[in-house]
């Protein structure tokens, strides 16, 4: 693959919406990852600017977005919210510098890719007309990662997925919002613990509610994971989810029935995602071996396990996926198409 940013010792690189959980954890990859960073510009909003974070041992002040000019950077790593992608990526795009950005805005545009680059790494060349890359959405990374090796195999026809999503995912406000809940509850105090960033209570509870209801009755969450599939998988696979938010901090699991247009049993399943990039296979119930959020959270990897067959339909198997949402589902992802932009693999 050719990269698109020419090859030097060391790129500009700008993250949007440094202060936040997403863009806190690719300062973190950036630096894990060594990629070749000569010049770190951190940008948020007003009421973020002044904090100071650290990256390779100095401390870097956070500056105002509204106030950056982006001419003359090479990349920028947009972690700030839909509203904010759509206002400022094509000005720092315009400006001649590569943008990935993680958030909903540009995800089902025709003219922008869509990248996994373990799955479509092959429509980065798709991004040099605009200079904007979309990031998927987290629980559609971790899924697509999981299938795209078995669809390669034998092609999906359907997929049914549920989803038991982390807080993280809602932010560092719903994260905190668990955390008081849990201790307010503990404490015999129920009555103080009142939802105020998520629909219902999450501590000690589920929601089957992640995002806007939309007239058909999924959530916006829901038809992300449909329609982000498709266009990524570049395949007309049914889909159809159910997202919910459950009370657990980093890590979104997904119990996931697959249908496929021939055979596919579950031993060939897990001697093909063995051999799958940024796959793990943990899968051995007899000594109660199966992903857990908690164990992937920190983790760079998509763990698959459960892997059995459904003998209540033709051709079709059972998967749970697990993955941390924050790393996988977010920032490494960005961090492995910016380290594509400039032409380094794995």
């Amino acid at each position: 693959m050719s990269a698109l940013l020419p090859k030097k010792d060391g790129y500009r690189v700008a993250v949007v919406g440094a202060t936040g959980e997403v863009g806190r954890t690719m300062l973190e990859i950036l630096e894990e990852r060594d990629f070749p960073v000569a010049e770190l510009a951190l940008l948020a909003s007003e009421r973020s600017a002044g904090e100071r974070l650290s990256f390779r041992g100095a401390e870097i002040t956070v500056q105002k977005l509204a106030e950056f000019n982006p001419a003359g950077w090479d990349l920028a790593l947009f972690s700030a919210g839909a509203s904010v992608s759509r206002e400022y990526a094509p000005r720092f795009a315009e400006a001649g510098c590569y943008v990935v950005d993680n958030s909903s805005a540009w995800r089902m545009d025709p003219e922008i890719p869509l990248i996994v680059p373990e799955v479509n790494p092959h429509r980065l060349a798709d991004a040099q007309k605009h200079r904007i890359i979309a990031n998927p959405n987290c629980s559609t990374i971790q899924m697509v990662v999981a299938l795209k090796p078995l669809h390669d195999a034998v092609p999906i026809a359907r997929v049914v997925v549920a989803t038991y999503q982390a807080v993280s995912g809602a932010g560092r406000k719903a994260m905190d919002e668990l955390l008081e809940q849990t201790r307010l509850l503990l404490s015999g105090r129920p009555e103080e613990a009142k939802p105020k960033h998520l629909p219902a209570r999450i501590a000690f509870n589920v929601i089957p509610h992640i995002d806007v209801f939309l007239e058909d009755g999924y959530t916006k969450e829901e038809h992300k994971m449909m329609q982000e599939t498709r266009k990524i998988m570049e395949a007309d696979i049914k889909v159809t989810a159910t997202t919910v938010r459950v009370p657990v901090f980093y890590g979104h699991a997904e119990a996931v029935n697959v249908s496929f247009t021939g055979p596919m049993s579950a031993d060939r399943a897990r001697e093909i995602l063995a051999e799958a990039p940024g796959v793990a296979v943990v899968d051995d119930p007899a000594t109660h071996d199966y992903p857990m959020p908690m164990e992937a959270a920190g983790t760079d990897a998509v763990w698959v396990g459960r892997i059995r067959d459904d003998d209540s339909f033709p051709n079709s198997l059972n998967l749970w996926i697990v993955a941390d949402n924050v790393r996988k589902g977010a920032a490494l992802n960005a961090v492995q198409i910016a380290e594509m932009l400039i032409g380094r693999q794995g």
